[in-house]
């Protein structure tokens, strides 16, 4: 089935879902998420991956990957057991656990707000010494600023789950990329969703655009981390 849109623009199941956390609710309301958001969700990730594959030139991507809407919360003071949002990601393909793998694509739809977003979310020790010694470098430096400086100009914005609140040793402080020397993982946030395109099948192209202005920083955070 091709993508149509999800239930509504505002994502107002998310809402509801959000004041009653409790299984009884979410049961008699399984079907409206299922119908309204989990299958419109891996409609919309297959075909964003149909139209960008051919944009990621020297990396595989892999199948679509939907997040269930348990919470894990084994660790967490919060016991709500019900996330308030849907997540689905494209990710790059490499061996490893998919936590260590960058995104060609992530879709949040939900709570606190839908957006859209590319990168590497979280780095692993390993990872992150590449992925420092390649911020440091001179010429590989020189394309990572420039790649996020002609995104910057589209609307796009640089992130980071975690940052160090200095410099990690070895490097030096005022190095002119010290902002991402600092950082435990790089992605980047797509211009804000159109208003109401998250119930129309624009939602697809939209997507794809956007995905492939961002494939050259997925690719160098492929590269860099490998």
């Amino acid at each position: 089935m091709a993508f149509q849109g999800f239930a509504d623009a505002e994502a107002k199941f998310f809402r509801s879902l959000a004041k009653n956390q409790n299984r009884e609710w979410f049961q008699a309301h399984k079907a409206e998420f299922e119908v309204g958001y989990l299958t419109p969700m891996k409609e919309l990730l297959a075909e964003v991956l149909d139209g960008i594959d051919s944009s990621f030139e020297y990396t595989d991507l892999d199948e679509p990957k939907v997040f269930r809407i348990f919470r894990d919360v084994r660790f967490s003071k919060d016991k709500s057991p019900y996330k308030t949002h849907i997540g689905g990601l494209i990710p790059t393909r490499r061996s490893g656990k998919l936590t260590e793998m960058s995104a060609a694509l992530y879709v949040h739809v939900g709570q606190p707000n839908s957006f859209a977003a590319a990168g590497h979310y979280v780095m692993t020790s390993e990872q992150l010494v590449k992925y420092r010694a390649a911020v440091a470098d001179a010429r590989r430096g020189r394309e990572l600023d420039k790649i996020l400086t002609a995104l910057a100009k589209k609307g796009f914005t640089a992130n980071s789950h975690d940052s160090y609140k200095r410099v990690p040793k070895g490097y030096d402080p005022e190095h002119p990329r010290a902002e991402h020397l600092k950082r435990k993982g790089l992605t980047i946030s797509f211009p804000p969703l159109p208003r109401g395109i998250l119930a129309t099948k624009k939602l697809v192209p939209w997507l794809v655009s956007n995905t492939k202005a961002a494939a050259p920083l997925v690719e160098w955070l492929v590269f860099a981390t490998a």
